[in-house]
């Protein structure tokens, strides 16, 4: 049936033609922007996913930014421990010089003060964009990652660099003292947090020789010892008595000229006490017998040893001339923890920093006091080859009583990592030898802290590389998700303006279906 009041067919002609000028419209559309999705309307989730990834991706150029203003300030802070490096291994060298007494250690020291002066210089210059990595203690973070969960939420990624002071400050010490037996479970001195002795004339070992009860001594009896890794044996002629034996076994220790050792007839017959005046040295003593009256309690027994009575035994071992301050191998040092040791009235602090161990404590102590030491005193940092503990030895060569102390505290601001440095002098012989053992503390500090740099750019450098490459990632996944199929898109363009003038052609048609209805009333 035909209609002049509703033509169906035009109504289809012109929904068609509606229909091929919108998805023409479409395809222009992505054509001119590249894009198939280009606003939520097209597909608001794809939308919404390609707008929180194209977020990530501005703020991973952000955190790429962030990693090169890093590298760059961490790779000042490592040319800066090199060369800081250098100049040590340079003083080192004139420190060395400086050993012999026929050199003019006067202006080896000048020499050295230089050296000091321009490692100021150097610290003190070694900043970037106003940050210095090698003053003070605080880490600093920088930004290296942007890390999104599966719940859409985002936290923040760092790489911690730990500053390394490489300045030459004493510190501060802290106002909270350690007392009682959290003091004494970091270090003690003889088992104690102080102690009380003498003049230091030296350790000794008591032998006691004691002939069998029968006959006595007989020729080719042989006696031997032991001392301080020389050996001997003493062959008696049948005629010494026990104090006979002391004193044939007393001339050949002393003739051996072991360093440090002395021997001496005891009070009592048959007596000989052994003594060890080295520093920073034990001593192994050993003794044995071929008797052939072996009667009672004959031959020789070591009956003292250390100041100890009592003891009867074949070997021991006679310590140090100096006191110790044995450090705990288990306890934490914080930072701040400040140490005080007080020798013959004099007080010596140091405080860790960051990271430090008991180790680095004994030897700051070491340098503190090296720096201005009491007359006749000099230390040693000594670790034990069972425990792994480290000490403090102290010995003072004088004739008084002096009394070792230490001290702890809490809170205090940390010495520098080259404390010491301004102190070294090396116009006396005591000075020379100490500035030759603490200068190898010095340039270990420094170079670990090169080494910390070295490894902290490294890391900077792997992270910045794989930002880049997740940014590129990111892109790629975005371009996915909204980037319009050219080859298709422009097929398709082509399909649709042949639908469009097709259905222009079927709707002008339709329209003039009313024209024939006119023609029947003529």
């Amino acid at each position: 049936m035909s209609s002049i009041l509703t033509n169906n067919s035009a109504m289809v002609a012109l929904q068609t033609l509606k229909s091929v000028n919108s998805n023409l419209q479409q395809t222009q559309s992505e054509i001119s922007t590249g894009k198939s999705i280009a606003s939520a309307k097209d597909n608001s989730a794809v939308w919404a996913i390609s707008k929180v990834m194209e977020s990530d991706v501005k703020g991973f150029k952000g955190i790429q930014e962030s990693l090169s203003l890093g590298e760059s300030t961490v790779a000042v802070a490592r040319n800066a421990s090199e060369t800081v490096t250098d100049l040590l291994t340079d003083i080192k060298g004139k420190i060395v010089a400086a050993q012999e007494e026929n050199v003019d250690r006067a202006k080896i020291q000048t020499d050295i003060e230089a050296l000091t002066d321009q490692i100021k210089s150097v610290v003190g210059a070694a900043q970037f964009n106003g940050l210095n990595l090698v003053s003070g203690t605080e880490d600093v973070n920088i930004l290296s990652s942007l890390d999104r969960s599966g719940s859409g939420d985002v936290s923040a990624a760092n790489i911690t660099i730990a500053r390394q002071d490489l300045g030459t400050g004493k510190g501060t010490y802290g106002p909270d003292a350690v007392t009682g037996g959290d003091l004494t479970a970091l270090g003690s001195l003889n088992g104690a947090a102080s102690a009380t002795s003498g003049a230091q004339a030296g350790l000794s070992a008591q032998i006691q020789i004691t002939e069998g009860t029968t006959t006595g001594f007989a020729a080719d009896d042989t006696f031997s010892v032991t001392v301080g890794g020389s050996s001997f044996t003493v062959t008696l002629d049948g005629t010494e008595d026990a104090t006979g034996v002391a004193t044939l076994i007393q001339g050949e220790i002393n003739s051996r000229d072991i360093k440090g050792i002395t021997a001496a007839a005891g009070a009592n017959p048959g007596e000989l006490v052994i003594s060890n005046t080295n520093a920073f040295s034990d001593v192994d003593v050993e003794v044995s017998e071929t008797l052939a009256d072996t009667s009672g309690t004959a031959g020789a027994n070591i009956e003292e040893l250390n100041g100890d009575t009592g003891l009867t035994q074949t070997s021991g071992t006679i310590a140090q001339r100096a006191e110790a301050i044995d450090f705990s191998a288990a306890a934490n040092v914080a930072e701040g923890d400040g140490f005080e040791v007080t020798v013959a009235g004099a007080a010596f602090r140091y405080i860790a920093g960051a990271g430090e161990t008991m180790e680095d404590v004994a030897r700051g102590l070491k340098t503190a006091i090296d720096s201005n030491p009491p007359d006749g005193v000099t230390t040693k940092v000594q670790q034990d080859d069972t425990t792994g503990a480290y000490s403090l030895a102290i010995d003072y060569d004088n004739a008084s009583t002096t009394t070792i102390a230490l001290a702890a505290s809490t809170g205090g601001e940390a010495s520098g990592g080259l404390f010491g440095l301004d102190n070294i002098d090396v116009e006396t012989n005591t000075g020379a030898d100490s500035a030759l053992d603490n200068i190898e503390g010095l340039i270990q500090n420094s170079i670990d802290a090169a080494a910390s740099f070295g490894t902290a750019e490294g890391r900077i450098e792997t992270q910045s590389d794989f930002v880049g490459k997740l940014m590129d990632s990111l892109k790629s996944g975005i371009g996915t998700l909204v980037d319009a199929d050219l080859e298709e898109t422009s097929a398709r363009l082509q399909a649709l303006q042949v639908q469009q003038q097709l259905a222009t052609q079927s709707l002008s048609i339709a329209n003039q279906a009313p024209q024939n209805i006119l023609s029947l009333f003529r």
